[in-house]
């Protein structure tokens, strides 16, 4: 009999390959897991993030911890209006704002995004790794803000509450099919209402067997402190270190 030559290429990767088929139709373990995967992408959209849980995380940063809210008032609107993600409610605005010193180097944030789940396990391991080698660097951090109902977009408005050279947020990302908990890091140069995501960076798919906590934290840090020298981000920073000689390179990715 001759081996299926995709087998083998199907133990490197969780996408869908080499699944069999039942005559014309999948075979019922497939379409059972399909099912299973797509319940979990549901659930992750409409997960609830646990924000004191989170803070208490986060105690061993010795930061300040802000928690926010966007505009959108729950998660039907949150879905149907991404906008509203984008901007903080009055109430947070005004926290943030009479939290606001004379500047940092970098605000650091987390949102719930489309997958709190994400931000629940990841995020807090990712600024326990992130956290020091900022630090190292002598950049000023100031305190983390915990956001709701939270888009990329809202890093700006914080950002420049704060009067942050860089913002910076992890959130979850929208849930592929067997892939509910995946991380996204963004960061973005002089923060303000109005920035496009052509201005920004991203770090994205941190979560188990693909970008650890660590590797996640060294790609974010190094972009961090380019974009502080340089004074850039987005489309003109590009992630050009040499890929053998990265500190949580490809060995680490597991």
């Amino acid at each position: 009999m001759t081996r299926d030559p995709w087998s083998q290429l199907r133990r490197h990767t969780p996408a869908r390959i080499a699944l069999g088929r039942a005559g014309g139709s999948l075979p019922t373990r497939e379409l059972l897991a399909f099912a299973a995967d797509h319940a979990d992408a549901r659930d992750a959209v409409y997960s609830e993030l646990d924000v004191g849980a989170l803070t208490d995380a986060l105690l061993p940063l010795k930061l300040p911890v802000l928690s926010l809210r966007s505009r959108a008032g729950d998660r039907e609107m949150y879905l149907k209006r991404p906008d509203l993600g984008r901007r903080l409610d009055d109430v947070s605005a005004a926290t943030v704002s009479a939290s606001a010193t004379a500047g940092v180097d970098v605000a650091l944030m987390i949102g719930d995004g489309l997958s709190a789940v994400a931000a629940q396990r990841h995020a807090a391991a990712v600024l326990m790794q992130l956290v020091p080698l900022l630090r190292e660097r002598r950049f000023s951090l100031g305190l983390i803000c915990i956001v709701t109902q939270a888009r990329v977009g809202v890093q700006d408005e914080i950002g420049s509450l704060l009067k942050a050279r860089v913002a910076v947020i992890l959130i979850g990302e929208r849930p592929g099919l067997g892939s509910a908990d995946s991380l996204g890091g963004y960061l973005i140069h002089g923060p303000a209402i109005g920035n496009t995501d052509a201005q920004r960076n991203c770090v994205s798919n941190i979560r188990p067997g693909q970008l650890n906590p660590a590797a996640a934290a060294n790609a974010l840090a190094w972009l961090i402190e380019q974009s502080l020298v340089r004074r850039i981000s987005g489309v003109d920073l590009k992630d050009d270190r040499d890929p053998l000689g990265l500190a949580g390179g490809p060995a680490e990715l597991g």
